[in-house]
């Protein structure tokens, strides 16, 4: 905290020239320029596009690279980005030092943690002697503008350039998951836009399947197999390990969810370990696990109906008591017992249900009025069962 006071007063002799209360009428990019020492920053922004983005109403947060920070780059790195054909590898590299909304030094003092505009989040260390920003030192803070704030950094940050196939290949540690992958049809998938999250198995984890488990899905017949357990271990969009637990579960590509929490020896995805967190690429991050996740056998449309109506036979009198915290407690058990096991052929169906359903009764006031969002979502999926049964 000592330094960032000592940071914070370096303002004044970054915009010796400027009053403080003329800087916050200007814009981020104005500001940036009349300072005259982030003319790279600014001739970088330029080249990007980003000056009205950077100009307009919403509020934002920028980790700034003096022109110094610049210099330390390769000079045809720095070069080179500045082409127009390089126009979206530069624009990834400084919206990667942007954070939405205005982020003074005193509320980043209590973060570990910022997501940038770019995906990748940046890594907060402000606690100690040398506050930095990843590996950047934190020079000078709160530099206040019209629609947001400036924070000036000692070094440019770069975010992950290879996507989660590419850095999964130069890991060395994934070499049955790139097989397996490849095998599937999932490289150009999982090398798209994303972003996806991925729970990846080393290859010690598939090493612990029973033997020849491997081999056997590798054969073409049983690639859609293969298939569905990748996709078990995919979710869509990027989530790092306390917005996971703070979920508690996640929707994977299969349609089917997995449990996430903490455990004694650390955070879990159903029964496995999290190795190693929040590796970021490109297009998502990747969560390394100690054993492959093998999706639960999707239950027949009798058994989900069965659970289903169980829950109303034993839901319903509950509700009649009186007892309508009880009720619910029924009916989300049922909810989500179907919705982690699936219903063949109606995987997706069914997440987008229980999804909904769980939506809509978080947002009620009371259990009477959660219980009648929880019965209708089971009365929904039951009406598409019976339709399903009767074909």
């Amino acid at each position: 905290m000592k330094r960032l006071v000592i940071a914070a007063s370096l303002v004044f002799a970054v915009f010796a020239n400027c009053h403080v209360a003329s800087a916050q009428q200007k814009s981020i990019v104005e500001t940036a320029v009349g300072a005259g020492n982030f003319n790279t920053l600014v001739a970088a922004v330029k080249a990007a596009g980003l000056v009205d983005a950077l100009s307009g109403n919403d509020q934002l947060t920028v980790f700034a690279p003096t022109d110094e920070a610049f210099e330390k780059l390769d000079p045809t790195v720095l070069q080179s980005l500045l082409e127009p054909g390089n126009v979206d590898k530069l624009k990834a590299i400084l919206t990667y030092h942007v954070v939405p909304g205005r982020v003074t030094a005193s509320t980043a003092y209590g973060l570990n943690s910022a997501n940038s505009l770019q995906g990748q989040r940046l890594n907060l260390n402000l606690r100690g002697d040398a506050p930095s920003i990843n590996t950047s030192n934190l020079v000078a803070t709160d530099i206040m503008c019209r629609n947001g704030v400036i924070h000036v950094i000692d070094t440019v940050m770069i975010p992950a350039s290879k996507n989660i196939p590419e850095t999964a290949v130069g890991a060395g540690v994934f070499n049955t998951l790139v097989a397996a992958a490849d095998a599937a049809g999932l490289v150009g998938v999982l090398g798209g836009k994303g972003p996806f999250t991925v729970f990846a198995p080393t290859d010690e984890a598939f090493a612990k399947l029973p033997a020849g488990t491997v081999e056997s899905l590798l054969l073409p017949e049983n690639k859609q197999k293969l298939v569905d357990i990748l996709k078990y271990h995919v979710i869509a969009g990027r989530v790092y390990d306390d917005e996971a637990v703070k979920a508690g579960s996640a929707n994977t590509l299969l349609g089917r969810s997995v449990k996430i929490g903490f455990s004694a020896g650390g955070l879990k995805v159903n029964d496995s370990m999290v190795v190693s967190k929040n590796v970021d690429t490109s297009n998502g991050v990747i969560h390394i696990i100690d054993n492959v996740l093998l999706p639960p056998s999707a239950m027949s449309s009798s058994d989900a109906m069965a659970v289903l109506q169980s829950a109303i036979d034993r839901g319903v009198p509950a509700f009649n008591s009186g007892d309508y915290a009880g009720c619910c407690q029924i009916y989300t058990a049922a909810m989500q017992d179907v919705k982690s096991a699936g219903i063949s052929g109606m995987e997706n169906f069914v997440t987008t249900v229980a999804a909904s359903t769980m939506t809509e009764a978080a947002q009620t006031i009371n259990d009477t009025d959660k219980a009648w969002a929880l019965r209708r979502g089971i009365d929904s999926l039951r009406s598409r069962l019976g339709q399903g049964m009767t074909k």
